[in-house]
This record gives C-alpha cells, sequence and structure tokens, in this order.
C-alpha cells in the first residue's frame, strides 16, 4: 500500500487498511459459515417431526419425540443467531477501522496536494469519493462478506442434502437454481462492471455540479438570473435520468426472467410428483417430497443474495478504484535544495499556463512586476487569467512555461512550508470549519494565545460579530443557532491571515459575497492588513482598485494594458470602458432603489 495503484484483489488492497484488526474479518467468516450450517438444522428438524406425525397414524402418544425436535429446531436456530451476530461483531470492528483508515489516509493526501486541484476535480466528487466511496467498503466488510460465506456454504450444504433423501428430487429443484445463476452471471458481468462505473460517475458528476450550484446562489439572487443560468448542474441532471432510465429498461427482462426462475422451484417438484405417485403414493416419497417443499424456498433466498452480492462487490471494486484514483495524483514536487526569498517582489517572467484538457492557455507569454510593498490590481473580463495568475503566486498549480518568482527565487525552488509563511491567501468565497471562532482564526498561528486572536479580530472589524453571541469567540460556527453571513465569514478569515501576517497578500475578489454594510468592514480591515505588505488583488468592483500602485488588465491570457488609474483612465482603453460600464451599473443600481 505504498502507493495509490490497486494492487490485488479488493479483499488484500481493504486488508492493508485493516491492519491488525484483520484477524476479525477472518473470524467473521467462520462464524457466519458455522452459522449458515446451524441455520439448516431446523429445516430438518421440522421435517423430523412431521416424520413423526405421518407415522404415529392418529395414535400420538407413539410420537415420543416430537416436543425434543421442536425444540432442538428451536435450540439451533437461536444459537445459529448469537453465532452470526458474534461474527457480525467482529466484522463491524474490522470495517469500521478500515472505513476510518482509509478516509485518514486520503485526507492526509489530500492535505498533501495543491490547492488547484480542487478546481479540477470539484469539491462535491472530492467528498463523495472520501465519504461514499470508504463507506461502500464498511458495508462490504461489516455485512456483505460474512453473508457471501453463509451464501457459499448455504448451497454446498443443501446440495448434500437435496441429493441425500431423494437423488431424483434433489436434481429436479435445481433446475430453477441452475437458470437462474445463468441469467444472473450474464447480469453481473464485464458489461454489468462497466455500467456500475458509468453509474459512479454520473452521480459524482450530478453531487459536484449540485456543490457548485449552491455556492453560486448568491450569484443567482445578485443578478436575478434562473437556474438554467448554471446550465451544467441541469445538464448533469438530464444526463443522469437518461442514463438511468436506458440502464433499468437494458435490465427489465433479466431480471423478470432471474425473478421468475428461482421462484419456480415448485415447477419441476410437482411434475415429479405427478409422475412419480402414477402408480400410487408411497410414505417414504411423500415425506421426501415435503421435505423438499420446506426445503427448497431456501434456494430462491440464496441466489439473490448471491446476486446482490456479485452487484455490491462490483460497487466495492469501483469505490476502492476511485480512492486509489485520488491517492495516484501527486503533489506538487519539494525542491531537493529549497532556497529563501530574498525580499517580498513578486514578478512574473514570460508566464504560460493552460488547464488540463483545456483548448487554449489560460496565461500565455505574462509578464509583469510587483516591487516589495506595492500594492498591484489584476482586473479584466471574465476569464482573463486573473484567478490564475493568483493561483501561480502561491503555487496552486506549477506553471507550464516562464517563471513566477517571490524575492528573486522560482516559487519551485522554496519549500512548501516557507512559501505558505510567506504569502497569505484570501478567497472570495471564504469557507469556515465548523468549530470555535477561537480555532477558526487561531488556525492561521497554531500557538497564538488568547490575547493574540483577540486583537486580530479586532484589526479585522469582527467586534460586532463577536459583541452578538453569549460565547463570544467560544461561539462554534454552524452550531443550533449560529449563522454568519458571507461578510462576517469573510472578516473572521481575514482575522486569520492577519494572525499569520504573511508579508505578501493575495486578494481574489474578497468582497464579490458581502452585503453593503459588511462591505465597508471588510474594506477597513483589508487597509489594516494591507499595511507593509506586497499586495496582489483581483477585484470586479473597480472603485477599490484606483489608488493600486500599478494596475494589470489581462484579456484571454495576456496583459493587455497596464498602469495607474489615471494613466489607464487617459488611455481610454479596456480599463477605461470598464470603469465606465461598471460606474453606470452602479448609477442605475441606486436610481432603481429610488424608485
Amino acid at each position: 500500500m505504498s502507493n495509490g495503484k490497486k494492487k490485488g484483489s479488493n479483499l488484500s488492497v481493504l486488508m492493508g487498511y485493516a491492519g491488525r484488526h484483520r484477524f476479525l474479518t477472518y473470524s467473521s467468516w467462520v462464524l457466519s459459515g458455522i452459522s449458515a450450517l446451524m441455520a439448516l438444522a431446523p429445516f430438518i428438524f421440522v421435517w423430523l417431526i412431521i416424520r413423526d406425525v405421518i407415522n404415529a397414524g392418529g395414535d400420538f402418544s407413539s410420537a415420543n419425540n416430537i416436543v425434543f425436535y421442536g425444540w432442538m429446531a428451536v435450540g439451533s436456530a437461536l444459537l445459529s443467531m448469537f453465532v452470526y451476530f458474534g461474527g457480525l461483531m467482529c466484522s463491524h470492528i474490522s470495517a469500521f477501522r478500515v472505513a476510518s483508515n482509509m478516509r485518514k489516509r486520503t485526507m492526509r493526501h489530500i492535505a498533501s496536494l495543491p490547492v488547484g486541484f480542487m478546481n479540477g476535480l470539484g469539491s462535491g466528487r472530492v467528498r463523495r469519493i472520501v465519504n461514499e466511496s470508504s463507506g461502500a467498503t464498511e458495508t462490504y466488510l461489516a455485512h456483505q462478506l460474512p453473508d457471501m460465506v453463509g451464501a457459499i456454504i448455504t448451497p454446498v450444504a443443501m446440495l448434500v442434502l437435496l441429493l441425500v433423501f431423494d437423488w431424483r428430487l434433489g436434481l429436479l429443484s435445481l433446475i430453477p437454481s441452475v437458470l437462474g445463476f445463468i441469467i444472473m452471471s450474464r447480469m453481473t458481468g464485464k458489461d454489468m462492471q462497466l455500467k456500475m462505473k458509468e453509474y459512479q460517475s454520473a452521480l459524482e458528476d450530478m453531487n459536484n455540479e449540485a456543490v457548485e450550484y449552491v455556492r453560486g446562489v448568491p450569484v443567482v439572487k445578485t443578478f436575478g438570473q434562473t437556474v438554467f443560468s448554471f446550465k451544467r448542474f441541469k445538464r448533469s441532471i438530464d444526463e443522469y435520468g437518461k442514463w438511468v432510465i436506458a440502464y433499468t429498461k437494458s435490465l427489465m427482462w433479466p431480471m423478470i426472467a432471474f425473478t421468475t426462475a428461482i421462484n419456480c422451484v415448485f415447477v419441476p417438484l410437482i411434475i415429479a410428483a405427478l409422475c412419480f405417485t402414477a402408480g400410487g403414493v408411497q410414505p417414504q416419497f411423500l415425506l421426501n417430497l415435503i421435505f423438499y417443499i420446506i426445503f427448497t424456498p431456501i434456494i430462491s433466498v440464496t441466489l439473490m443474495k448471491v446476486m446482490y452480492m456479485s452487484e455490491n462487490n462490483m460497487i466495492v471494486g469501483d469505490a476502492i478504484e476511485r480512492v486509489n484514483g485520488l491517492l495516484a495524483i501527486q503533489p506538487l514536487p519539494e525542491p531537493s535544495s529549497p532556497k529563501r526569498p530574498q525580499d517580498n517582489s513578486i514578478s512574473f517572467e514570460n508566464v504560460t499556463f493552460a488547464y488540463d484538457g483545456a483548448e487554449k492557455n489560460a496565461l500565455d507569454g505574462v509578464t509583469f512586476n510587483v516591487e516589495a510593498g506595492q500594492t498591484v490590481a489584476l482586473v479584466g473580463p471574465s476569464g482573463g487569467g486573473k484567478t490564475t495568475a493568483a493561483g501561480l503566486v502561491v503555487r496552486f498549480w506549477d506553471v507550464n512555461g516562464g517563471r513566477v518568482c517571490l524575492g528573486g527565487v522560482d516559487v519551485k525552488d522554496i519549500s512548501h512550508k516557507t512559501l505558505n509563511q510567506s504569502v497569505a491567501y484570501v478567497f472570495q468565497d471564504s469557507r469556515l470549519l465548523k468549530t470555535s471562532i477561537f480555532e477558526n482564526v487561531r488556525l492561521g498561528k497554531p500557538e497564538a494565545s488568547r490575547e493574540e486572536v483577540l486583537r486580530a479580530l479586532h484589526e479585522a472589524q469582527c467586534d460586532d460579530i463577536i459583541a452578538k453571541f453569549p460565547q463570544g469567540i467560544d461561539t462554534v460556527i454552524g452550531s443550533k443557532g449560529v449563522y454568519l453571513s458571507g461578510g462576517e465569514q469573510q472578516r473572521i478569515a481575514i482575522a486569520c491571515v492577519m494572525l499569520k501576517d504573511a508579508p505578501v497578500l493575495v486578494l481574489d475578489e474578497a468582497t464579490a459575497f458581502a452585503d453593503p454594510e459588511n462591505e465597508s468592514a471588510v474594506q477597513r480591515a483589508f487597509e489594516r492588513l494591507a499595511r507593509g505588505k506586497t499586495v496582489i488583488m483581483i477585484a470586479h468592483r473597480l472603485t477599490t482598485v484606483q489608488n493600486a500602485d500599478m494596475i494589470y488588465v489581462l484579456k484571454e491570457g495576456r496583459v493587455a494594458e497596464s498602469g495607474t488609474h489615471s494613466q489607464l483612465m487617459q488611455k481610454a482603453g479596456i480599463y477605461h470602458e470598464m470603469y465606465d460600464e461598471y460606474t453606470t451599473s452602479i448609477s442605475w443600481k441606486v436610481g432603481g432603489a429610488k424608485c
């Protein structure tokens, strides 16, 4: 288990996560097999009771063993249940450990990956792989594997019993089972495995797009858009619906045939009874026929278990493959001889970058400099490459060409720890953890004291947020009755960055989802945060970049214009046009409000 590649069978992979608890899994199989054998005993004792009743011929005084057989049937059934429960206890303990270890290992690996990889996979897809894939393995180990052992042992023991009493009736009663097994094998073959992968992929896509849609609801409300603005979400739902309907229809007739076959086990017995009793009914044959009538329904139940286990085995195989696919993603390489930045300047030197699978470059030959202590703004049309450029500073991805330097050193030559200490990134929609405000802020500096956290919250304009909660900074965010607006969450995130006190600051449209009241507080917090720091800010509200030392206009992955606000306005180019459109939209909104 040293890498993300799949090795061996599904079971060997899972046992690699079980560690010393694997013996509990093996113990559960033994107990499940014993339980399966014990579960057949009540049917034999019931048949013995019926035999004694028939042989008594109405004189039950001679049937001395009926009560004994009855208690033996009850006792063997109860003992079978207790042994089965013991097996489940063992399998559950091992399964919980496997699921826990799988989640821990996956999350540790995700933590080592750059933030940019989430953009490619999508947070919804990653969450589903971590939670549901490991959950599928838990169910498989806790229930399905022990049941599979029982389902294998039961037919073997049944075959012996079916042939012992009357081999003719035994062979005839197996005909529906053989037909059902053939149909089941065709349904659960390679085509089914491919369909299962398609099904899981469709679920992942829909789940991922649903998460992205929910996160974009503020934009929908702000700009009055409809759900159809999120075409990918709607398309994922439509595609999932089409796939499920087509898949269900393709299995309709095979499933009908399978269900019919395994439930027609009495048909051969009835035909045999009519044929074998044409010359008269023999008592022994009648007894044997009664046994088969009582016993053969187990065949149907067993075959249904085997069918569902085959499907679940494919689900687990697909889950392991998806987890291994996530583990196979390699983190960005660490430098063998790391260097430290000489200062806090930033430079882009003919930088080219393209996302995986993209037809064109997100950045194409971008060059610009940010002197230490300067505030530089990146603006431009949507999709111009602003966020991509900001992400390359903190090495969310590695460039395809050129260099991104911090303090004269290529960010590839700076250790991850040093780069993380040097640069702080504020996202446009910061997310907080479900823990106290104090712990959320202290993520920026784990060894910080309570006084340092309070000071950072004050500097980030969070006093009003703390004051409205009785427990103050010990209030757990996300608990019952504790909700923060987007702007309030952003201020808490800024307090975390203030506590970190990194010399380089990247602001990615950090006021995008703030309401007017919170935006003012966020702007004041930014003013304090940016003092003495090198700042790269991305903003769609152009009034916030007028005082920047330099503004770079990015369009289609290139630097189209650069200069100060006044210089760019004099050029009457892209920036001038964007600024006029923005101020016009503000005037329209204000005028609309007055109406």
